[in-house]
């Protein structure tokens, strides 16, 4: 009988550790990805990263606070997207908009900008480009990649990236394959 409950308080014991264990694991991803987001949208030059909140649960991130335009909500629903281990963003940005803006916002200047800075923010989070090296246009959803590239599969990448970003009707390639 002692040997029974002792056999039984030792399971249980390994089965609460590897549990809370588990939780911590996906606590720990969880903070990761909450400081990337806060780091990807303070190094944006086109959000006022004070304003808006991160808060991440099982890769989700939620997205509060304020912006100036719709393009700046879009612009951080994009760019938190983008990040490894983000299953979803859930975007609750308000927009606080000046008739100044409404007015600014119905050009396609401000898609562009978007455009191009995540375009160029996914180029410098993905590990297997140099996005250093590689500038980026947009001009009415043609995005434009210019610069030098390692290999013709880091090239292919980078269109793949461009391609797939939200608003590019088309990519021009203008990168040349320059082996190191």
């Amino acid at each position: 009988m002692k040997r029974t409950t002792l056999a039984m308080l030792i399971t249980l014991a390994f089965t609460t550790t590897a549990v809370a264990a588990n939780d911590w694991k996906d606590s720990a991803k969880d903070a990761w990805i909450d400081g990337k987001a806060e780091t990807t949208l303070l190094l944006n030059g086109n959000l006022n990263s004070f304003k808006i909140n991160t808060d991440v649960k099982e890769g989700v991130v939620l997205l509060t606070g304020k912006v100036d335009s719709e393009v700046d909500k879009a612009l951080a629903g994009e760019l938190i997207e983008g990040l490894d281990g983000v299953v979803r963003v859930d975007n609750k940005l308000t927009v606080v908009e000046s008739a100044a803006m409404k007015h600014q916002e119905q050009g396609s200047a401000l898609t562009d900008a978007k455009i191009a800075t995540v375009v160029k923010t996914r180029l410098l989070m993905e590990s297997e480009v140099s996005g250093t090296s590689i500038k980026v246009d947009a001009d009415n959803g043609v995005v434009t990649l210019e610069g030098d590239v390692d290999t013709r599969a880091e090239r292919d990448l980078a269109i793949a990236i461009a391609r797939n970003t939200t608003d590019v009707s088309r990519v021009i390639d203008k990168l040349s394959v320059v082996p190191n």
